[in-house]
Formats: structure tokens, sequence, C-alpha cells
């Protein structure tokens, strides 16, 4: 969330909003680790993937729009108004995820007393 918001403040315009979808999903990918650390993957991409695509869907309703005018939660965590390429974005994300994720199980630490 906080990658999200600092590239927004950053960046801003177009730029931000499309790394601020991707990095919702990424969010979503790691909560989704969080609660089932078991998870391939692949399959945690998935989940957050149709996360992402459902909270966008919901927006269609009008109901994240009227909540996050009360509520910057609200807004932070619904959005506001749909926007079909953010559909494209939130994919992004969950390959960027898992391409991260294995990344990051390939490399480890080096032992103490080993040489780096």
């Amino acid at each position: 969330m906080a990658a999200g918001l600092g590239v927004r403040a950053v960046a801003g315009g177009e730029f931000a909003k499309c790394a601020g979808d991707a990095l919702y999903t990424v969010l979503l990918y790691t909560l989704v680790l969080l609660f089932a650390p078991r998870a391939r993957p692949a399959r945690a991409a998935v989940w957050a993937a149709a996360l992402s695509w459902a909270v966008e869907l919901f927006q269609l309703t009008g109901l994240p729009d009227a909540w996050g005018r009360s509520s910057t939660l609200a807004r932070l965590v619904l959005g506001s108004t749909f926007n079909p390429p953010d559909l494209l974005w939130y994919l992004v994300g969950a390959g960027g995820a898992v391409l991260l994720h294995r990344v990051a199980r390939t490399v480890r630490p080096a032992s103490p007393g080993e040489a780096a």
C-alpha cells in the first residue's frame, strides 16, 4: 500500500495510476500468501487478480464511490469508478508478483561463516 501511495505522490499522472493498480494486486497477492502460506505462486496470483477484478467490477454498482465520499479507507480499498484498463494492470501486478516471488525464492542469503 505504501509503495502505491508513494508512486502516486512522486510520479503522479497516468504512470502512477497504472502502477498503483498493479501494486494493489501485489498487495492482495501478499495477503493471499499470508493467509494461505502453502499456496503456489501461480495460484496466489490467480486469487489476487480475481479479487482485484471483483473489486473493480463492484465499482459498477456505484457503492464504492458513495462509500468513498465519506471514508478515505473505503476509497483506498475499493476505489471509486470502473475503469476497464485497470483490469489489465491487475494482471500485470499479479504476473509481477509471481516473478518477484520466484526470484526471491531462488536467492538465499549466505550462511554465517560462508564467503560472500
